[in-house]
């Protein structure tokens, strides 16, 4: 009999699972980058929205008279400016770009307290189809305005609301996909390389956008529109919500488990192990970090009771997931963390196009480094939290570093160019890490914590919650950028490095839970 080819054994080498939680992966990935995709592009049209039309003379000449010449015949006469589109070219440009900002963050940290709840009792596949459509047409809407001339403030406000809001449905449902799929044994690590879609989706927008924000800035958000569409109807013919649809194996962790899948439920009887089964090592995947009998990062044994009982088959009430162990903690990290990211997120572009003298397409290309050091920082927060088993001080750590860091970005970046992009790697790594540590692999080990005694049907509860309350640092962010950055870029900065502090003394009760647990064990293990 021949040998089978290299590429065949490489593929009947892993199990139908293990194929199938890669696919779920991939997917899931791919569909929450394209959320982040469509909101990039705010970011880099700013530039153009409002031009320097003073100091017109810094930036290419010749690639304005060609923009002007392009988007004459579109625009009315009467509203032909060289300081941008009207209304953003006012000496008022940053406040008014702020309240785009502040508009689409205040929807969407309203909504995502909401979206959590409402996706409990909906399935995952349908709720999020829905979501990716409206988001799509939506951030279609906004690029609208370019060619139906239009120059009323309040429609792209309305734009903005209606796209946060429904953007508000792809996180919990996503979270809670992924949760399903993977244990906790290397939750970090898997968690951290996936949560890179965030920085993938936002690179991707960026170059998306930066392509026609020169020449025609509505197709800067009229193709992510159609693409996260696109990705919306995919999500609806592949995402399978539970590895139970497909009668995968799932992750036990209880003799008697309940196992969800959007509105439908179902429970599987474990049958009891003998006593040489279960002295067997489990598989990584199927370990649990926080579980731990010894200790865990709240040190807590209290139990949240949901409505049918023990096993907390309906979906948790609001205040039972804030009254899990680190919930409250974590949720005001990420306030004063995401405040930092989405600073950078919205402003960043417009940050570089002042500070470098680069048109909004340059800059909109180099602001990508800071996504990409946030990858490495994601990666990095996940792989040191599994190998110390500490989610918190981790988080602490990196949030420890952050604070200097924008410091020296805010000196070194007047330097050059060249100083600019390290520190744009340096500071996207720090500035993301705790961010994607906190609304990934912390949210999904406190939404399957050993206090709801098996409810699946808690994380997606837990996550809105978690990621609704950084929302609202998310939006707090580049609304106090655009008050505060007409008296000087080093003040934001300030700004940024109080929000960081703040970040780092919400976790400080945890920190020392985890020190003492880990000085304990240390003890326990010498006698």
């Amino acid at each position: 009999m021949a040998q089978l080819p290299p590429g065949i054994r490489f593929i009947t080498s892993f199990s139908r699972d293990q194929w199938y939680r890669a696919f779920i992966f991939s997917l899931t990935f791919f569909l929450y980058a394209s959320f982040h995709l469509s909101r990039k592009p705010i970011s880099i049209v700013k530039g153009e929205l409002h031009k320097h039309c003073a100091a017109s003379h810094e930036v290419e000449h010749d690639s304005y008279k060609e923009y002007a010449a392009q988007i004459q015949p579109v625009k009315k006469p009467s509203n032909v400016s060289q300081c941008g589109w009207e209304p953003f070219d006012k000496n008022n440009y940053k406040q008014l770009l702020g309240a785009l900002d502040y508009s689409f963050l205040c929807a969407y940290a309203v909504g995502m307290y909401l979206s959590g709840i409402i996706g409990e009792r909906l399935p995952i596949r349908y709720y999020l189809t829905v979501g990716m459509l409206a988001s799509g047409l939506f951030t279609a809407m906004f690029g609208l305005g370019y060619f139906y001339n239009i120059h009323n403030l309040w429609f792209y406000i309305m734009a903005q609301i209606a796209n946060g809001l429904v953007q508000t449905t792809g996180w919990p449902s996503v979270v809670t996909c992924i949760g399903n799929w993977f244990g906790k044994g290397r939750r970090g690590l898997i968690m951290g390389i996936w949560n890179s879609h965030t920085s993938v989706g936002n690179i991707l927008g960026s170059l998306i956008a930066a392509y026609w924000v020169s020449t025609c800035w509505g197709l800067s958000f009229v193709m992510p529109g159609v693409i996260i569409a696109v990705m919306g109807i995919v999500c609806f013919l592949f995402l399978i919500e539970h590895p139970k649809d497909v009668s995968c194996s799932c992750t036990p962790s209880s003799s008697s488990k309940t196992f969800l899948n959007g509105a439908s439920r179902f429970r599987v009887q474990m049958t009891t192990l003998n006593a040489k089964e279960t002295s067997k090592p489990q598989d990584p995947e199927m370990q649990h970090l926080l579980d731990s009998e010894n200790c865990s990062v709240s040190l807590n044994s209290s139990t949240v009771v949901t409505g049918e009982g023990r096993h907390g088959t309906s979906a948790i009430s609001f205040l039972g997931a804030l009254r899990i162990p680190g919930v409250i903690e974590f949720s005001l990290c990420l306030l004063f963390a995401k405040l930092v990211s989405y600073t950078f997120l919205f402003w960043l572009p417009l940050y570089i196009t002042n500070v470098e003298h680069l048109d909004a397409k340059r800059a909109g290309d180099l602001s990508t480094l800071f996504d990409v050091g946030g990858i490495f920082g994601g990666v990095l927060a996940g792989l040191i939290s599994d190998r110390l088993e500490k989610r918190a001080s981790t988080c602490g750590m990196m949030l420890l570093l952050a604070a200097p860091t924008l410091y020296l970005f805010s000196a070194v970046s007047k330097m050059g160019l060249e100083a600019t992009v390290v520190m744009l790697l340096i500071s996207g790594a720090l500035v993301n890490g705790p961010y994607a540590l906190i609304t990934t692999a912390v949210s999904a080990d406190l939404g399957t914590h050993k206090s709801l005694k098996g409810n699946a049907r808690a994380l997606s509860t837990v996550t809105a919650i978690i990621d609704g309350t950084g929302s609202v640092g998310a939006a707090l962010g580049p609304l106090l950028a655009g008050l505060i950055s007409p008296s000087g870029w080093n003040n934001v900065f300030y700004m940024l490095m109080v929000a960081d502090g703040c970040a780092l003394l919400f976790l400080l009760r945890l920190i020392q839970k985890e020190l003492r647990c880990n000085a304990d064990h240390t003890l326990f293990k010498e006698h």
